[in-house]
């Protein structure tokens, strides 16, 4: 009998702490839906066009991508980068179209912005366009912290 009586307080207690837990997450308006405490209501009104999707990993944070034109995006970003140096490729599933390296303006710790421009034509009219941004290693100069971002986007701001 003593120990039905333990297992029915050492459950009792451990949903009361579960409880507790959950009210605690959800009492805080910063925790529930943050995104919207900086939102207006009629957000959707003032601004028709969707903001750009924010691409983030360990390496790189608040990553946006915009079409400039038909074949032209514009990243901007920042990144915690050893020496401020990054690489990017584009590819299409099958092969790399283009590649180069960037900049940020503060190398790690520190987390260092970026921007910049690339035009890039896909081989094919069927293909879908990637683009990766990774930290070479220093070691081998193996990618890491690989970041792929598609680039099927609308042309900013044009119908």
């Amino acid at each position: 009998m003593k120990w039905i009586s333990v297992i029915i307080a050492v459950s009792l207690f451990a949903c009361n702490g579960k409880t507790k837990n959950t009210e605690s997450e959800h009492s805080d308006p910063a925790a529930v839906g943050s995104d919207t405490l900086h939102k207006p209501a009629d957000e959707h009104l003032a601004n028709p066009s969707p903001r750009p999707r924010l691409y983030s990993n360990k390496r790189f944070r608040d990553v946006t991508v915009q079409r400039a034109g038909d074949n032209t995006f514009v990243i901007e970003g920042e990144a915690q980068i050893f020496e401020a140096n990054f690489g990017w490729v584009v590819e299409d599933g099958h092969r790399e179209l283009k590649k180069g390296f960037e900049m940020t303006d503060a190398g790690a710790p520190e987390w260092g912005e970026f921007k910049f421009t690339i035009e890039v034509e896909k081989a094919r009219p069927n293909s879908t366009l990637t683009l990766v941004l990774f930290e070479s290693s220093a070691k081998d100069g193996s990618r890491q912290h690989e970041l792929p971002i598609s680039l099927a986007l609308p042309i900013s701001g044009g119908e």
